[in-house]
Order: C-alpha cells, then structure tokens, then sequence
C-alpha cells in the first residue's frame, strides 16, 4: 500500500472538513470514520489515500485549527502599531472567536480528553499548540512591556481556555466581555 500522501485535492479537503465539522461538534470518539466518509462525500479509499487511519485525520484536523490560531496572531501583526496595540488585538480577536467560530470549547482541551495518554500523537499535537500559543502570548508580553510577560501569558491561557468552556455552558454574551475584560486587565490595558 503507497504512504498517504499530503497533496491538497477536492477529496482530501472534503474530508477534512467534514471530519473537523463532526469532530467539533459531537466529539472525536463518538464520529466513526463510515459517517465523516458519507458527510464528506469521499470513498474509504480516498480517505485511506490522503490518510493512514481515524487518527491521522484527527491529527490533520488539530492542525488545522492550529493553523487558524496562529493566523489570528499573524493578521493581527499585519495591522502593525505598537506591541501593547498587537497584545489589544490579540485579546479582542480571541473574544470574537470564542463568540463566532469555537462556542463549543476549546478543540485542543476537548481532544486532550478523549487522548488522555500523554505520549499519543493527538496530546503531543495539543502540548505543541499550547506551548507555541504560551510562547506568543509571552514574547508579546515582553515586547509590551509587561513586568512578568511568562506570567501574563500563562494567565491569559487560562482566561481564554475559562472562556471557551465557559461561552459554550454559560453562554458567550456572558464569558466573552468577561474574558475581554479580565484580558486588558492582565495585560495593563484599559479597560
């Protein structure tokens, strides 16, 4: 049998998106590959094609939305100013995705649930994306200024991780001014 390959095709894209779409939704253990196959439209083979199992596409879909992440930060850049202006905009573009894309928690914190194993592919992608967005939030603190930029980032991780699971029980008009609140607060922004 040939390696799953990479290459970007209809099939592949399909299937991604609808595993990201199932996984998000209802869980990645309680969607079995026969359903995320007749959502997406695709063959067994052509998933088997583009990946090497269940697994992998559950893989291919967290680094996705890492992906997404990471170009929240990147066009927030874009904007230019100043490092506090980036740290703002960072924070308000967290609140409107907690709001619009993920009101059903965080993807990473809800894989890392269903792969307790700390070794398993699935949680080394999760403590990848959670180290790079620690990391970010850090050197952004930095370059603002802040007195203890690794602080700061650790505790707008564990804001905008409360909000995600919070906007999805409680309800995002509730969490999100809360979270954007707090945020500027630990930041040194005005409220």
């Amino acid at each position: 049998m040939d390696e799953p390959t990479t290459t970007r095709t209809p099939g592949r894209e399909r299937l991604l998106a609808a595993a990201s779409r199932l996984f998000y939704r209802e869980g990645i253990n309680g969607v079995g590959v026969d359903r995320i196959l007749e959502e997406a439209g695709v063959t067994r083979a052509t998933m088997y094609r583009h990946f090497a199992g269940k697994e992998a596409l559950v893989a291919a879909y967290l680094e996705s939305e890492d992906a997404t992440l990471r170009g929240y930060f990147a066009d927030a850049e874009a904007e230019g100013g100043t490092p506090t202006e980036l740290l703002g905009r960072v924070i308000d573009t967290i609140a409107i995705d907690i709001t619009s894309y993920h009101t059903r928690g965080c993807p990473f914190i809800n894989a890392a649930a269903e792969f307790p194993d700390a070794d398993s592919p699935v949680r080394r992608i999760v403590t990848a994306h959670r180290t790079w967005f620690r990391q970010a939030l850090a050197e952004l603190a930095r370059a603002a200024g802040l007195p203890d930029p690794d602080a700061a980032a650790a505790s707008l991780v564990l804001l905008r991780d409360a909000a995600l699971v919070g906007g999805y029980l409680d309800g995002v008009e509730v969490t999100a001014p809360a979270f954007v609140a707090t945020a500027r607060q630990v930041a040194g922004l005005d409220v």
